[in-house]
């Protein structure tokens, strides 16, 4: 059996460095075919991700689960099985284009609230240090001020001189 450490790595090399590299040379080389087919596969490994981190809790004890994850890894990357390209076309992009105006509301949605939020949160924060810092300034003791005795100007009547 496979343990979480060497199905991590696998994941890890197989899934996030080799194709990350693959994608810079298609950029690089501004070779189209190698863009899109790059682009497919990284669409399909972010939800394979977020669901790995809900099936990592739920199906760690299953027999051969991180095996089956290493297969299902070099599945979606191998150039004769295409697996990436395949749920793509199948499922991702049916199911997205379908859901794309539903999407697109509540990305925007969210995009609105959390600036409203971080708006309300930013001067809720301000209020509060403003009210620490008046608070711990009216904390402070109080220090009596002598009096100074006023510098006299020259030629004035403090020397004596009468005019």
């Amino acid at each position: 059996m496979v343990s979480w450490i060497i199905s991590r790595l696998v994941v890890l090399i197989f899934g996030t460095l080799y194709p990350a590299y693959s994608s810079y040379k298609a950029v690089k080389t501004k070779n189209v075919k190698e863009y899109v087919k790059w682009m497919m596969y990284w669409i399909v490994f972010a939800f394979f991700t977020t669901a790995e981190t809900l099936t990592d809790i739920v199906l760690s004890w299953f027999p051969f689960y991180f095996e089956l994850k290493i297969a299902f890894v070099i599945w979606l990357l191998s150039p004769y099985t295409k697996g990436s390209s395949v749920l793509y076309r199948k499922f991702v992009h049916p199911t997205l284009s379908n859901k794309e105006k539903e999407i697109d509301e509540y990305i925007t949605q969210a995009r609105d609230k959390s600036y409203e939020t971080m708006m309300r949160v930013g001067k809720r924060g301000l209020n509060l240090a403003a009210n620490a810092a008046v608070t711990a300034a009216a904390k402070l003791p109080v220090r009596s001020v002598k009096a100074r005795p006023k510098k006299k100007a020259a030629g004035s009547l403090a020397s004596g001189e009468s005019s």
